[in-house]
């Protein structure tokens, strides 16, 4: 039900503007009101029209991050609700806030980033509903009695990081009896409160801190912090010195030549600076307003000797229940798992985006569309992606065509890449709009994702069949495709070995078959009748142009079979076994080194498996040598790199433009380890029935997961003793579990703590 809102948004106005590329500071606010009897209970509902954080008497409410977080504002604006009894009493109280630009006026997107892309003001609005003992009622609103000043935080952005001027700070602001003659009033602008909802998914926090591991000199001199892991927060410093003294701390994910590179974070300065007001006792400091992606910080200014104790890096991301967990024999493997997990805690800062550190950390279709299942593993994402995908519907609404933008929440950019003009149809990318509700509903058993998104669904797959025509074969023109191959060149990521034609068919085939899929949970028997029709069609038109007979294809890559075993546009037996022999073959061509781009790295392995190669499929997983998973570990990586070669063998960096150290993307492999490695997958939505099919190989002595399913915890484990396969399971409450063991014939068990003994020769291994 919709919320009535009273309050009015109020919002700072300086009497000069600022110029267009000053910096933008933080502004603080403030109000006063009476409650006048005992209070049973206080609610407050709060948004605003940049980043908040909200205290009431003196006291921070709440323990959200960047609040409200980015939406697509213009069609859906989320506001929080806190329970703020214990902070007001009787007689007078005060409210204040401070409000910064965040996602809503600050800089966002490529070259730099553009401002005011929601608005060219912030804004704060705020209703605070008292119930008194007697069982009357208060509301009291944000309005025109408010008042605002400049404050201490007198820049901040997103990617150009936060100044705070210790100095200016107003002690006592959000407290009654606060002394704001000098403050000025505030404006009331028009605000159409219809597009605020109440917070549908975990807000972000603090989550961990972490301290230095190493303190360096550089050789030029510079003070270099080392926190040993490539994370997504900022600075919390504890310092004394003089009065007007400034402190500057730079942040980068990696060093080149023992120096922060800050290359491949392009426009975004990231870098937060500290002038000290002088307290005796010391002072603490950490910015509100900002975030970085770093492992390495240069800190200047500091005033003596630097102890490393006085740093702390803060993790921030949307607060996610952890539910997946995985570990095996191999220690470089653990490394990469644990790579994956905090490349994607780092990119979920409330939209999940493709990058933290640069200037882009945009929400990224295709790169959740890929990591989805990994995502849904790792974390309790149900919320946070159904969330998404509400604001990913209502870009596309705007989009005549039915088109879903590559990125949601959808903001006019530049690239840095040669995007046709307007919101071009991009396979992979686009289709998030059908993958990413079906794993929601194969992870989470929750068909009403399904519901809520059908209608956004249906029309992507309704616009592609328009576009491809009668001859369903489309992606002709640009495409990102098969984006980063290994092999395109530095300056060229979209030049890939496989043609966009074919990627983007294959995806078409694939996403209307889940469409289908969709419709006959959904009881929408005649959808489900034409979409499978329209399926087959694309499958048939695929064959035909792409399938040479035999398994063969005309484009012999890894990334084409693996699109048509692990979509099956081949389903007789012997030409999938024909594909996966030439798959196999293909990559061993290649030294058993990676040979496949964004669309193709989440499906290789599968495809290997599937057609009876999953040792092929281990000896890509453990390659050392570039491009491979173990080369980016080997090479120091903490996460996921954006590109298999970020970082060259020599420790230069990449010279390509887009270089990040933190991309979760082709991390998307840990499904595959989730699923096949350990053996634990969902055999029917919602693990209501697990599949546990474990396929030991690569060395490993052992290998585990666990996972936290709707229906409880869910363990598989197994360990090779001698010749023999040990595996133990566990199978929660009102599950059972399908065991299909190397040298079994396949068993269904029930709730319960369960183990198996199969032989297994070492030749299997």
């Amino acid at each position: 039900m919709h919320h009535h809102w009273t309050a009015r948004v109020v919002s700072p106005r300086p009497p000069v503007p600022a110029p267009a590329e000053a910096a933008r500071p933080a502004a603080l606010l403030r109000g006063e009101f009476s409650v006048r009897s005992a209070v049973r209970s206080a609610r407050l509902l709060v948004t605003a029209l940049g980043v908040y954080e909200l205290e009431v008497n003196g006291t921070v409410v709440g323990d959200h991050v960047l609040a409200p977080g980015w939406t697509s504002y213009r069609h859906r604006h989320r506001y929080q609700t806190f329970d703020v009894t214990s902070l007001i009493r009787e007689g007078r109280n005060a409210w204040g806030a401070q409000l910064a630009d965040g996602w809503y006026r600050g800089l966002l997107g490529f070259n730099g980033g553009t401002r005011d892309i929601y608005g060219e003001h912030t804004g704060l609005l705020a209703e605070l509903h008292v119930d008194y003992a007697d069982g009357s009622v208060d509301t009291i609103a944000t309005g025109n009695d408010w008042r605002w000043s400049p404050g201490p935080v007198t820049a901040a952005g997103l990617y150009e990081g936060e100044e705070y001027d210790a100095r200016r700070e107003q002690s006592g602001f959000s407290e009654p009896g606060f002394d704001d003659t000098a403050w000025r009033p505030v404006e009331t602008p028009d605000f159409d409160t219809a597009v605020l909802f109440p917070a549908d998914s975990p807000p972000v926090r603090r989550t961990e801190h972490l301290a230095p591991v190493a303190v360096t000199v550089s050789p030029t001199g510079r003070t270099i912090l080392d926190f040993g892991q490539n994370l997504v927060g900022r600075l919390r410093v504890r310092v004394r010195g003089e009065a007007g003294r400034t402190i500057t701390l730079r942040h980068a994910e990696v060093l080149e030549d023992g120096e922060l590179s800050t290359r491949p974070l392009r426009h975004a300065s990231a870098t937060d600076r500290y002038i000290l007001r002088g307290d005796p006792a010391g002072e603490e400091w950490e910015p509100r307003f900002t975030f970085h992606g770093f492992r390495y910080a240069d800190v200047e200014g500091w005033p003596g000797d630097l102890d490393p104790a006085d740093v702390t890096a803060v993790v921030l991301h949307s607060d996610l229940s952890r539910t997946g967990w995985f570990s095996c024999s191999d220690t470089a493997l653990n490394r990469l798992h644990r790579n994956v997990v905090w490349g994607m805690r780092g990119n979920f800062v409330d939209v999940p985006t493709d990058c933290p550190q640069r200037d882009e950390r945009l929400g990224w279709t295709g790169d959740i569309q890929v990591f989805a299942p990994t995502a849904a593993f790792l974390y309790d994402v149900r919320d946070f992606l159904r969330s998404w995908l509400r604001d990913l519907a209502a870009d596309q609404g705007d989009d005549e065509r039915h088109v879903p933008p590559v990125f949601s929440p959808d903001i006019p950019v530049i690239t840095p890449v040669p995007i046709p003009p307007g919101n071009p149809p991009m396979t992979g990318w686009c289709d998030a709009a059908v993958i990413v509700p079906w794993v929601l509903y194969e992870r989470y058993g929750d068909t009403e994702v399904l519901r809520a998104q059908y209608p956004s669904m249906r029309a992507w797959i309704d616009a592609v069949d328009r576009i491809a025509g009668p001859g369903r074969i489309w992606g002709e023109g640009f495409q990102f495709g098969d984006w980063l191959d290994p092999t395109a060149p530095a300056d060229d990521p979209g030049r890939a070995m496989t043609s966009s034609a074919l990627v983007a068919t294959a995806y078409f085939a694939h996403s209307t078959r889940l469409l289908a899929r969709t419709a006959e949970v959904l009881d929408a028997k005649g959808d489900a009748t034409r979409y499978r029709a329209l399926a087959d069609s694309i499958r048939d038109a695929f064959l035909a142009r792409f399938h040479t007979g035999g398994g063969r294809l005309a484009e012999e890559t890894q990334t084409a079979y693996a699109l048509a075993l692990c979509f099956r546009l081949l389903e007789d037996d012997a030409e999938r076994a024909g594909a996966g022999r030439r798959l196999a073959g293909l990559v061993a061509e290649r030294g058993h080194r990676i040979g496949t781009g964004f669309l193709g790295t989440p499906l290789v392995c599968d495809a290997l498996t599937d057609t009876g190669h999953t040792d092929t499929a281990y000896r890509l997983l453990t390659q050392r040598s570039c491009p491979s998973w173990l080369y980016q570990v080997d090479m120091g990586a903490t996460t996921v790199w954006e590109r298999w070669d970020s970082m060259l063998p020599d420790g230069s960096v990449n010279p390509g433009e887009m270089t990040s150290f933190n991309h979760y993307a082709l991390g998307a492999v840990a499904d595959w380890l989730h699923r096949t490695v350990a053996g634990l997958a969902p055999a029917e939505p919602g693990y209501r029935r697990l599949l546990v099919r474990p396929r030991p190989g690569g060395g490993l002595t052992w290998a585990g997961a666990e996972h936290d399913t709707p229906y409880g915890r869910a363990e598989t484990g197994w360990h090779l003793t001698g010749g023999t396969l040990l595996v133990d399971l566990l199978v929660p409450p009102q599950v059972t579990a399908l065991v299909d063991l190397p040298g079994m014939e396949p068993v269904e068990v029930g709730h319960g703590r369960h183990s198996f003994h199969t032989p297994f020769p070492a030749a299997t291994r």
